[in-house]
């Protein structure tokens, strides 16, 4: 047994009870794991947070405040040695020529024997002399003040950002063990937006937490002391001021705490309803329920306002009451200073001096006030959060001890014992239930329009957390198996399937993600984004290393997996799907370099296919030396695709290259004249049709909101007969998207296709000459990158005059693939069709089938399917499950199933009936140890 089989698991699944009423919970904790140790609940205080995991980095910090002192001190006194010694000749008293600058003398108390010692006897200057060296010296220290400050402003903002990168991590982690219950009554958009925004001011006060009160503390100190130094009266007043100011501003901006808190609920609850506006947009959409939709976040944007108001009429007066405070204490200052400056008790040096450094004095006092105010806030905030986040709506979480984990396969007795399951109305979905099977077999759950059927496959495949009772596979407690070895032995299809954005290759392997083995000697330990993790809790596993367990679904390398998904797509049925999206999406030839030569091969032998008689005219083929009536303008122009933003739609037009080539090509006229035609027509055909219509998609010049922008055009093209550049470039981009034969408008003619043809090779010189790889030009002998499988096959485009052309023309395409033996690797390149948010790009039996074959490719010893199959009607359904029970021969199958017709060919049937439990053998091979109907009722039991 290896380190790593001991200690090296993501979660470790703990027991622990609670009561629900008469029912005993039991729940699942688990253990997550990090560089830095376990991720446990977060702590209460803030302050206690942030000590615990940056104190050193908190302690530098505040060391270097505390050595900029002294400077701080030195440039606050030369204001007074320039005025008294250079300026007034202090310096000079007794009619020396010189004095001396930078003399250094230490001074030893009383205690030590008094005296002095000379440690340098500085730099004889002449008045002059002494006024620029002061002066220098000055400067010297504002630039050395001015370092500090930028040094630990900087150091703040690095140590805040590692901070909220480790509390969003947390946060995560911590979202990763809510309870099923909690995920039930937890809205996802305002979970995203506590981690998201909420945090961020936290973030920002991180560095802010000890640093600044210590930096501000100490400069407010520092003058408030020189002005001691210099005038105990002047010092006192001072004082009064600042007491004044810290007692009182404090508790009247307390009462924003109040105001701020409850924006913040309101503003987390705007967002939470927009997520469900979105969520169900469709129904909005139904049920034309758009006016109150619109109200009530209307209403909810008025208690904002509301709120921000009352925040800003607080928030100002006590800025008021701040500044009329800060601006008190010159005030005694000028007046009772200038009155001992008149009565000779204290220098005018002195009064400058205490002046100069009580300007000093107020922006820490303002910016320690505000940062008390940010502390109160921020607590607030960050109280809010660690309460969505509470401790009932996470997982327990205990000790990890290193341990032996048992991952041999889940076979052997699977035993149920008083299953108890409560319903939300308090009665009971399975009361005191219990059965037993010997796996491997196959299951079918009946549920008679019931929930026991689902809510027993759910235990089965440990998606329940809150049931009383036991499981037991052999001598293993089902509950207490670790997250390492259920994801890995236990596949659940649920009824609705959670597809991930990416492709769907990304969907399809991610039960066979697992955390890459990482040498202690490799380079990337050194990576400064590994460092960065460790000093943050973050994983230091790299996104872009091997993270697919290719030896669980046994395969080599990903060209035999991306087979092996393939295979299993066709066999459940998905075989034609992913090979309509290899057609449709693009190959990269890097990737598949011997697929880009056969494609090109397959693409001459379609070529000759269309020559023959009966097919002569459904694709017009690309040629370099024909105007193409297939495709559009633009495309006849730049004869290639697009791969940048500025080359495609509307984007053309206004390309500065693009429009260039065209104009030294003598086509802009023509074509801004054939815009101005679109136009008339389209503004024409589209009056008075409403938004939507369908004449809007078959004339795709124009769409229903920009129509108003082109009628004005022509507005002011006929006051004027003049066209301005803008209006130009509007119309130069309708006939770039014209298709005669689709559009059919007249507006092309012989002449006009030959100058089109002629300005190709001017336009591909120019993009050419820019250096902007806009374009993909197209080229018979080789592949085009950015433009689908099903073109490059085609070379050209499908003829809009002869009928059935389509489907004729992807007849041939299917004859010509198979003839090559290619369509296994334009499957392939349908794992890389992207399926959206959600899977929203793909159908709802697409999305079954996908996550279907996402849990039979990790090969579990358990599959459990519940309402995998309702997206298909009954006789799919009833051939998938036939396929399904044939491929789980060796392993465990349970099926949730509506009626006694469909678990036809199941070994085992289950049964429900108020709150219990009965299985009845089928027949079949052997495979499990199952009462007899009579017997039942001896094990009949509860399942939660």
């Amino acid at each position: 047994m290896t380190l790593r089989q001991l200690v090296s698991i993501p979660s470790l699944a703990i027991a622990s009870r609670s009561n629900y009423g008469d029912v005993t919970i039991r729940k699942e904790a688990f253990v997550h794991g990090s560089e830095n140790g376990i991720v446990a609940l977060m702590e209460k205080s803030l302050f206690r947070y942030i000590w615990t995991h940056s104190k050193r980095d908190q302690m530098i910090v505040c060391a270097v405040v505390l050595a900029s002192q002294p400077f701080y001190f030195l440039s606050l006194d030369l204001p007074r040695q320039i005025v008294n010694q250079a300026i007034q000749g202090e310096a000079f008293r007794d009619g020396n020529a010189t004095a001396p600058f930078l003399k250094m003398t230490l001074h030893w108390p009383e205690w030590l024997g008094g005296g002095s010692t000379l440690l340098f006897d500085g730099f004889q200057l002449s008045r002059v002399g002494l006024l620029l060296g002061l002066s220098c010296l000055f400067l010297f220290f504002v630039i050395v003040n001015g370092a500090f400050k930028y040094w630990i402003n900087v150091a703040k903002g690095v140590l805040g950002e590692r901070m909220l990168r480790r509390l969003r991590f947390d946060l995560f982690t911590m979202v990763l063990r809510f309870t099923p219950d909690a995920l039930r009554t937890v809205k996802s958009s305002e979970t995203a937006t506590i981690i998201k925004d909420e945090v961020e001011p936290i973030g920002g006060f991180i560095g802010d937490a000890f640093i600044t009160p210590v930096f501000l503390s100490m400069q407010a100190l520092t003058a408030l002391f020189f002005i001691m130094v210099q005038n105990v009266s002047l010092g006192l007043m001072a004082l009064a001021v600042v007491a004044i100011q810290l007692v009182v501003i404090p508790r009247l901006r307390r009462e924003l705490l109040v105001l701020g808190r409850e924006r913040q609920l309101a503003s987390r609850e705007l967002a939470g309803r927009i997520g469900e506006v979105l969520d169900g947009i469709e129904v909005v959409h139904v049920h034309n329920a758009y006016d109150w939709e619109r109200a009530e976040i209307g209403n909810r944007l008025f208690t904002l306002y509301d709120l921000r108001v009352k925040i800003y009429n607080r928030k100002f007066v006590v800025k008021f009451l701040n500044n009329f405070l800060s601006q008190l204490t010159p005030f005694f200052f000028y007046a009772v200073g200038g009155y001992f400056a008149l009565r000779g008790t204290l220098d005018i040096g002195q009064l400058v001096a205490v002046i100069a450094a009580y300007r000093e004095l107020p922006p820490p006092l303002k910016e320690l006030i505000d940062w008390d105010q940010q502390r109160l806030d921020v607590q607030v905030k960050y109280d809010q959060v660690t309460q969505h986040f509470a401790e009932e709506r996470l997982a327990p979480l205990l000790e990890a001890k290193p341990v032996i984990v048992d991952d041999t396969p889940l076979t052997g007795l699977l035993e149920a014992e008083s299953l108890r399951v409560p319903d939300p109305h308090g009665g009971m979905v399975l009361d005191g239930a219990a059965f037993r099977l010997e796996l491997p077999t196959s299951v079918a759950l009946i549920s008679n329009g019931g929930t026991a059927a689902s809510v027993t496959a759910q235990i089965v495949a440990r998606r329940v957390s809150g049931f009383g009772g036991q499981v037991h596979i052999g001598h293993r407690d089902l509950t207490q198996l670790p997250t390492s070895v259920t994801g890995h032995r236990i596949a659940y299809a649920g009824l609705d399937p959670i597809l991930f954005p990416g492709s769907i290759r990304d969907n399809l392997v991610y039960g066979l993600r697992r955390k890459p083995e990482v040498g202690a000697e490799d380079a990337r330990w050194k990576d400064r984004r590994i460092a960065e993790a460790l000093r943050t809790g973050n994983p230091v596993d790299d996104i872009a290393g091997p993270w697919i367990d290719y030896d669980q679904i046994g395969v080599s390398d990903e060209d035999d997996l991306d087979r092996v998904l393939v295979e299993w797509l066709n066999r459940i049925g998905m075989g034609t799907e992913i090979y309509l999206f290899g057609l449709a999406e693009q190959m990269d030839p890097e990737r598949y370099p011997h697929v880009a030569e056969r494609i090109v091969e397959a693409r001459r032998r379609l070529r000759e296919t269309f020559q023959a008689d009966d097919m002569r005219g459904l694709v017009v083929p690309f040629d370099a030396n024909r105007y193409n009536d297939q495709a559009t303008i633009a495309e006849n122009l730049l004869f290639g695709v697009p791969v940048s933003e500025d080359f495609m739609g509307r984007n053309l037009a206004l390309n500065k290259d693009f429009s260039g080539a065209i104009d030294r090509a003598g086509l802009t006229d023509d074509l801004v004249t054939m815009g101005i035609q679109i136009a008339e027509t389209m503004t024409e055909i589209f009056e008075g049709l409403p938004p939507g219509h369908s004449l809007f998609e078959q004339f795709s010049f124009i769409g229903a909101d920009e129509l108003h922008d082109f009628e004005a055009i022509l507005r002011r093209r006929r006051r004027t007969d003049v066209l301005g550049k803008d209006d130009r470039v509007k119309l130069l981009s309708l006939p770039l998207d014209y298709i005669e034969p689709r559009h059919r408008l007249g507006l092309l003619d012989d002449g006009l296709r030959l100058r089109l043809v002629r300005a190709r090779a001017l336009v591909r010189e120019t993009l050419e000459r820019s250096g902007m790889r806009g374009v993909e030009f197209y080229d018979p002998d080789r592949i085009c990158a950015a433009a689908p499988v099903r073109d490059n096959l085609l070379f050209g485009r499908v003829s809009y005059r002869v009928a059935a052309a389509r489907h004729r023309v992807a007849a041939a395409v299917s004859s010509v693939v198979a003839e090559l033996g290619l369509r296994e690797d334009i499957e392939r390149i349908g794992l890389d069709h992207e399926v959206g948010t959600a899977g929203r790009l793909l159908t709802a039996q697409e999305r079954a089938s996908i996550n279907l074959v996402r849990c039979l490719v990790k090969k579990p010893d358990i599959l459990v399917v519940d309402g995998a199959l309702a997206p298909f009607d009954e006789s799919r359904a009833r051939q998938m499950t036939d396929l399904l029970i044939d491929l789980f021969e060796k392993q465990s199958l349970f099926m949730v199933v509506p009626n006694d017709r469909q678990a036809q060919g199941f070994q085992i049937q289950m049964r429900f009936r108020d709150g219990q439990i009965t299985t009845e053998k089928t027949g079949g091979p052997a495979r499990g140890d199952n009462p007899k109907p009579e017997t039942a009722s001896r094990i009949a039991g509860e399942v939660v």
